[in-house]
């Protein structure tokens, strides 16, 4: 058999820097008052509450906790309609109804903790649909060690209730504290153990969901079918452009935290480090942390102990013998290689602040006012043999191109979720503001993002690995998906129609 070697296509020239959401009117037959009205209506029978207050309304047409021009009390819109608070299925369904009959733009959301402008409300009037108050444990059920819970569930709760019985979900973002079911499930979601647990796409075992109109669908949970494509796939990762998810039923797995293992080095080179994590990763061994982070990057995590050099950090978990099988891989795969030992109890303390909850939030808010000091992240994927390109290729063209460097007060990288094929890079930039706050974001945000989104196509890539496309990435949608995009477009038009379903999240405001 001839082995033949092939190059990724490019996504072509790296697209100009694009504008922030547009701000669109909207379609809806009804006016402002009319929308209210319905919704008022629809509430004298149902559990919904409808919430007009002015403030509540500037802050719900955002949904970057961080945002910068929020924390400044700035709010340029366009503003929804209305809040409404669903706390059932059919309330959702009763929502969604209205609003495809009345074409009003909803945009779903259940625990707010998006990063891509995915909640952002881009069109006049339209209907922010708050699920979280759907906040119910349906079951957990230990003998086949699965949970259901409704979609404004916090994770951090769901964990607490399962760790009562010796279990837990496998899934822990740094969000942890505070996001909810139905975000993590329509983000498609990564937990800081994703190498041995997977993502949230690998823990879904089955939903429901209410379509545009109103209708109630539900994927039954089995261990495995193959009664044709998996439909979950069709609604994990949706961003609520194409349904609501209101229920999810995920995997549970034993909780021995006494069996965990911490293994941190330092190392002179991040492609030495990455390389490390691929061949312990390809001989088959899963560390449920399983990360490496560049000079920069470390110094903001281990200031005390990373000397200028890369950090490598490893959890081994599971039953004892697994556990200890996969710390010893750890120990061998280093003998082998120029490496400086750290203390473990060093990881085990930082890993256990390392979740981040309303109080770590405010904080970043009075650096931002205070300070005009912000951080941001942009996640990318690509195969173990690019990694190294890309990161070398992100750095150069940040120092070079970007216009702002020198208000740069950090620039680096870490991979922290690593798979059979490759594994993740996630691109860290701190910076001082020295513009209007409104100007923020397209002078900093937006082209940071877009050199880290162009290289990892260049390469062959994915422009985002766990945070979703929100809004901030749709530019580049068509590049991400090539000649399969047509798939997702086809999506769009069988489930939303008319269109009425999280206007430019994953979809151009004029696509498909």
């Amino acid at each position: 058999m001839r082995s033949v070697t092939t190059t990724p296509p490019s996504p072509g020239p790296p697209a100009s820097f694009p504008d922030p959401p547009a701000h669109l009117p909207s379609r809806s037959t009804l006016s402002r008052e009319g929308i209210v009205a319905a919704l008022r209506d629809l509430s004298a029978r149902h559990t919904l509450e409808v919430v007009t207050d002015e403030q509540a309304l500037r802050e719900a047409s955002v949904d970057r906790f961080r945002k910068y021009t929020a924390v400044h009390g700035i709010h340029a819109g366009p503003f929804p309609a209305a809040i409404v608070r669903a706390h059932s299925t059919d309330d959702v369904a009763a929502v969604l109804r209205l609003a495809d009959e009345a074409l009003i733009t909803v945009v779903p959301r259940t625990g707010g903790t998006a990063t891509e402008g995915g909640l952002e409300v881009v069109v006049a009037d339209s209907i922010v649909l708050d699920a979280s108050g759907l906040d119910a444990i349906v079951a957990i059920d230990e003998a086949n060690l699965m949970a259901t819970v409704q979609c404004g569930v916090p994770l951090q709760v769901l964990e607490d209730a399962v760790r009562a019985r010796g279990l837990t979900t496998g899934h822990s973002p740094q969000s942890k504290p505070i996001a909810q079911y139905g975000g993590l499930v329509a983000t498609r979601s990564i937990g800081q153990l994703s190498t041995l647990y997977g993502g949230i796409e690998d823990l879904v075992v089955g939903l429901e969901a209410v379509l545009p109109g109103g209708e109630v669908v539900r994927i039954k949970s089995v261990p495995r079918r193959a009664a044709g494509p998996d439909i979950r796939h069709l609604l994990i990762g949706n961003e609520g452009a194409l349904a609501v998810i209101t229920e999810v039923t995920v995997k549970l797995f034993r909780y021995t935290p006494q069996n965990n293992r911490y293994f941190a080095c330092l190392v002179d080179d991040f492609a030495d480090g990455v390389d490390a994590l691929r061949e312990l990763v390809t001989a088959g061994y899963r560390p449920s942390v399983c990360r490496v982070y560049s000079p920069e990057d470390a110094r903001q995590h281990f200031a005390d102990l990373y000397r200028g050099k890369c950090v490598v950090v490893l959890i081994a978990e599971g039953p004892k013998p697994l556990a200890d099988a996969t710390a010893g891989a750890f120990e061998e795969v280093f003998a082998r290689r120029p490496h400086t030992p750290v203390d473990p109890a060093v990881i085990e303390r930082w890993f256990a602040g390392l979740n981040w909850g309303p109080e770590r939030i405010e904080a970043e808010k009075v650096a931002m006012r205070e300070q005009a000091h912000l951080g941001f992240t942009t996640e990318v994927s690509c195969d173990w043999s690019r990694v190294s390109e890309l990161y070398e290729s992100v750095m150069r063209r940040v120092r070079t191109e970007f216009t702002r460097a020198g208000d740069l007060t950090m620039l680096g990288a870490h991979s922290s979720h690593s798979y059979q094929t490759g594994t993740n890079l996630y691109f860290v930039y701190d910076y001082h503001i020295r513009c209007a706050p409104t100007e923020e974001i397209t002078t900093y945000h937006i082209p940071l993002n877009a050199i880290v989104v162009e290289e990892a196509l260049r390469v062959g890539g994915s422009m985002v690995h766990h945070h979703g496309v929100g809004k901030y990435r749709t530019p580049w949608i068509r590049a991400e998906h090539g000649s399969a995009y047509r798939l997702l477009a086809g999506l769009k038009q069988q489930f939303d129609p008319r269109g009425i379903m999280n206007t430019g999240t994953l979809f151009a405001p004029e696509e498909p």
